[in-house]
């Protein structure tokens, strides 16, 4: 299976502004969801996965999606399922190829402190935070990203 990127507008079936019940319907191929409400900044999530990838989308006004969250299936799991953005597959694709195809383009990327870069022109993030045994780089930092996560139109605005 492969689970397509769309920034800003969302990552495979899942779209930013979907509704909690349509979101809940996309992911039913999948196996089912659980959606689960929150007092805090996250107000409701549905949460699935995809052959051992993780999927959440983020309802965090409660009302539509604002963001898709994906993992990678942790250590030592294998899965048959790509998650790709323009044909890389982000979580087999070492993170600074990733990094530098994006920068080619002309997108800038803000990675200060190397786990967890983000593009706002794209509304796109990433993170290397892992406990799990890993290939890392000479700088301890994971080769391949561990989380990708797609937000909507000016999703990391606030962190420029």
């Amino acid at each position: 299976m492969e689970i397509h990127l769309e920034p800003p507008h969302g990552a495979g079936p899942l779209g930013i502004g979907m509704t909690v019940d349509e979101a809940v319907a996309v992911v039913e191929p999948w196996g089912g969801s659980r959606v689960r409400t929150w007092s805090k900044r996250v107000l409701v999530t549905v949460l699935t996965s995809c052959d051992l990838v993780g999927v959440e989308a983020l309802l965090e006004d409660g009302n539509a999606v604002t963001a898709v969250e994906l993992w990678c299936p942790g250590e030592g799991k294998e899965t048959s399922t790509h998650v790709l953005l323009d044909g890389a597959d982000v979580f087999r694709t070492s993170a600074d190829e990733l990094l530098r195809g994006l920068e080619e383009r002309g997108l800038p990327v803000h990675d200060a402190d190397g786990e967890d870069p983000f593009v706002p022109g794209l509304s796109l993030g990433f993170t290397r935070r892992t406990s799990q045994e890993v290939k890392r780089t000479e700088s301890g930092l994971p080769v391949c990203f561990t989380s990708v996560l797609v937000g909507g139109a000016d999703y990391y605005a606030h962190r420029l």
